[in-house]
């Protein structure tokens, strides 16, 4: 299983949404995604942030279970949002996905990512003893 961290003597994590560190555990399998966009299997693009961010969660959590993992086994999360007036959007759709879990995880406002439609990428390493 692995183990998040979070150490008295240095501030808690902002909001309570994530975890300082992971460790995770000898032997584990690991597994690490590309940047997830919020494209559609058909390769349609939603306009709204909210159903780009939607979309991300989905995309990654097909990759999860093609792996055979699940949100619980997610150690670490970066995400790349285009303009800080995007982040809610991003920050509703993952606490809908994560609930209680609370993976490492860092954010950044970048203004704009390869495709100027694409308001947001997000990867993830995830792991299973």
């Amino acid at each position: 299983m692995n183990t998040r961290i979070n150490p008295d003597g240095i501030v808690q994590p902002f909001n309570n949404a994530y975890s300082h560190g992971v460790v995770i555990p000898p032997q584990a399998r690991v597994l690490h995604t590309a940047g997830q966009i919020g494209v559609r299997p058909d390769g349609s693009l939603p306009a709204s942030i909210e159903e780009q961010a939607e979309q991300v969660w989905v995309n990654l959590l097909a990759i999860l279970r093609g792996a055979g993992m699940e949100v619980g086994d997610i150690v670490k999360l970066t995400a790349y949002i285009v303009g800080d007036h995007n982040y809610p959007a991003y920050a509703a759709a993952r606490a809908r996905h994560l609930g209680d879990h609370k993976p490492a995880a860092t954010a950044f406002c970048v203004p704009q990512l390869l495709k100027p439609e694409w308001l947001l990428e997000v990867e993830l390493i995830a792991a299973r003893a």
